[in-house]
């Protein structure tokens, strides 16, 4: 690569800058994290989800229920502990309603791409739901 002479000038200003500035640390961000199921890639930090090269398209909501439950695998979370941590507020007593109206699209969004997954997303009735990986 060929550099014009404006732009080794330039190039050359800013190494010359760093060879005076040596308390400059070279900033780096972390690796991202990601959480994988069989045939599933879940990014929390670009709040992206695919199945193969395939993004599914989940809401704010859907992303955030989906994360809870697979950060949470085996276990079951009440509608009010989901409630809290994805709204961020004390449940009021529709939480039933709230959470499960956002699980079943989620569950349809997810079903639509990848029809026979290796998981399921256990309804625990009056109590709330279950997120398990069948080996």
């Amino acid at each position: 690569m060929e550099l014009e002479d404006k732009d080794k000038r330039t190039f050359e200003d800013f190494l010359t800058f760093l060879q005076f500035h040596p308390d400059l640390k070279m900033w780096e961000i972390d690796p991202e994290p990601i959480l994988s199921l069989p045939g599933l890639q879940i990014y929390p930090d670009r709040r992206k989800i695919y199945h193969g090269q395939q993004e599914i398209e989940l809401n704010t909501k859907e992303f955030a229920l989906l994360c809870l439950l697979v950060t949470n695998k085996g276990r079951v979370l009440t509608y009010g502990q989901m409630y809290e941590k994805v709204w961020k507020e004390e449940p009021f007593g529709n939480e039933n309603i709230a959470v499960g109206s956002h699980v079943r699209s989620m569950r349809q969004k997810l079903y639509a791409v990848y029809p026979k997954p290796p998981f399921v997303i256990s309804c625990i009735r009056d109590v709330g739901y279950r997120f398990e990986v069948h080996s």
